[in-house]
């Protein structure tokens, strides 16, 4: 499934229609098809969000909602926790890994679902 994020509402992106075809999209659906069936149970989906000014893949694990950042440029790919409410130190997510964009996106799928598994995000 495929939502995009605008002015801070949420919509549903209907198979060709109205789905975005710029680079960032094709490389996140092109790692999504390689995501192991655990991370497809934790709720992946693509996020377009005009908002915070990414693309990326979306995991609803149990402790909240984790973003893998599609990079643009020559940045690297993030990992990201989205925290519900702000910390005390007023974050709303945090860094959790970076790697650079030598990995194919079977690899990126594979770091990715082996990171969230051992580190206990995916049931």
């Amino acid at each position: 499934m495929e939502i995009r994020i605008s002015d801070g509402i949420v919509r549903r992106v209907h198979g060709g229609k109205n789905a975005p075809m710029n680079g960032l999209a094709i490389q996140a659906r092109t790692v999504a098809n390689f995501l192991p069936l655990i991370c497809q149970r934790a709720g992946a989906s693509i996020v377009h969000n005009t908002d915070e000014n990414y693309t990326g893949i979306r995991f609803d694990t149990k402790v909240g909602p984790v973003v893998l950042e599609m990079p643009t440029g020559d940045r690297p790919y993030r990992l990201v926790h989205q925290l519900p409410e702000p910390d005390e130190n007023g974050r709303t997510e945090v860094e959790m890994r970076r790697f650079p964009q030598i990995y194919k996106p079977r690899g990126v799928a594979h770091i990715t679902a082996e990171f969230l598994s051992s580190r206990g995000f995916l049931k």
